[in-house]
């Protein structure tokens, strides 16, 4: 006997719902006769292995107004005030603010998290926080701790000795942001010294990479040389690249081609960026993300981040990938046939290569970590932002959403509305 059933569960790409067999935490083969402990009938509800979010910044979640507000609602005004809230941040409180968000993510389904952490702070608070937090949360809700230099590794005083000393303390990853130096030089520079302190301690590479609208913001050619020259293909991932979206067509051509060469995973995140790039445009206004379709063509492994829950640069979201997926289909024109189905990989499979996240996916033998949408297919997921029915982890239930029952009341009769298109004809 088995220890749990999932009943016609329909999991990403299936044609016709199936069972799903749980024991000792694993997807096993079907037992015969189908005996179980528990069943659960999904009633044909997608299953998709967890989501995965790849960029997020969780020291600065719920500080939205605090010491106060970013009223341009600029990058560069978020920054400012940030800047001046790291001046009162205190163990207590980072964890205090990313125990909520952590909740909510896995209420999302979302179980495996790479969060950049802002070193620019003599006392790495923010840093000593979240190591306290990756070891309560394990098993739970993964993270993967991003060394950050929220103010420039070159640019701010004593910015080498902190990456150092983040790294050497547990951070997973070597962040950067070259665009934010000083000098195009420093830049440059900045980048060289994030893949030798990766290369130093065996630790993956994410770098916050022309988040700018200024097309001679061009640093991501200097990651993909580093990683070619290195050999570091699948260890390095570009985060945000806005000013992609206006170079000239021959130069990003050659660019995207050698992105795919090097192997980098590119990460966009469109809730943000939607909203932070654009400011100096009066009309057309970009819409600030980087070339996905392009990028995608060329074979490259492109995720989607959520970036920010109510912080200086984003006041609003409450940590689900999915809302992310929605905005990028409109805003990044993934809208078509084919491309709408790739949102969901670009929120599961595609983020979990990026972070190296092992043990992944729905297959006999794996750990049984998945999550149940209230909805039948990827697109109805996506479409309608549906809620997390159910979210296991290790064949354990650690989330559960029960959705409103919604009717309407239609020539004098109360009608049940699922939002669902009736496909009987």
């Amino acid at each position: 006997m088995i220890d749990l059933l999932l009943r016609n569960a329909r999991p990403v790409g299936a044609t016709e719902p199936v069972d799903l067999a749980v024991d000792g935490g694993r997807l096993v083969p079907l037992p015969p006769g189908g005996e179980a402990r528990e069943r659960i009938a999904l009633r044909g509800r997608l299953v998709p292995p967890p989501l995965v979010e790849p960029h997020i910044h969780l020291d600065a979640v719920l500080t939205v107004g605090q010491p106060r507000d970013n009223v341009s609602g600029s990058l560069f005004e978020g920054i400012a005030v940030w800047a001046d809230r790291v001046k009162s941040l205190t163990v207590a409180d980072v964890q205090s603010r990313v125990r909520q968000v952590l909740r909510w993510q896995l209420a999302n389904g979302v179980q495996h998290v790479r969060s950049h952490v802002d070193v620019c702070d003599s006392e790495l608070t923010a840093l000593r926080a979240l190591l306290e937090l990756r070891e309560e949360a394990a098993g739970q809700v993964d993270l993967q701790l991003v060394a950050f230099p929220q103010l420039g590794i070159l640019s701010f005083d004593g910015g080498r000795e902190l990456m150092r000393k983040a790294v050497a303390l547990g951070a997973d990853v070597v962040g950067g942001i070259p665009h934010y130096e000083l000098t195009r030089e420093d830049g440059v520079a900045s980048v060289i010294y994030a893949f030798d302190l990766a290369e130093e301690f065996g630790a993956r590479v994410d770098i916050h990479c022309d988040e700018t609208d200024d097309d001679h913001s061009r640093f991501i050619e200097v990651m993909v040389a580093e990683t070619i020259r290195r050999g570091m293909s699948g260890r390095v991932t570009a985060s945000h690249t806005t000013a992609m979206h206006s170079y000239n067509a021959a130069y990003a051509y050659r660019l995207v081609s050698n992105i795919a060469r090097a192997g980098l995973h590119m990460v966009t995140n469109p809730l943000d960026n939607a909203v932070l790039q654009g400011r100096f445009d009066t009309g057309p206004i970009r819409r600030g993300h980087t070339r996905v379709k392009q990028l995608q063509e060329a074979g490259v492994n492109v995720c989607i981040g959520h970036d920010s829950v109510m912080d200086p640069w984003y006041p609003l979201g409450y940590g689900d990938p999915v809302q992310a997926a929605f905005v990028l289909a409109h805003l990044g024109h993934m809208s078509g046939a084919a491309e709408l189905p790739r949102l969901l990989d670009m929120v599961t499979a595609n983020p979990a290569a990026a972070l190296g996240v092992e043990d992944y996916g729905l297959r006999e033998g794996g750990s049984a970590d998945l999550v149940v949408f209230g909805a039948p297919t990827d697109v109805d997921a996506i479409r309608l932002v549906a809620p997390r029915h159910l979210v296991l982890r290790g064949g354990r239930i650690v989330a559960r959403t029960e959705p409103a029952q919604t009717s309407v009341v239609w020539d004098g009769v109360e009608e049940s509305v699922t939002f669902l298109r009736d496909t009987r004809g």
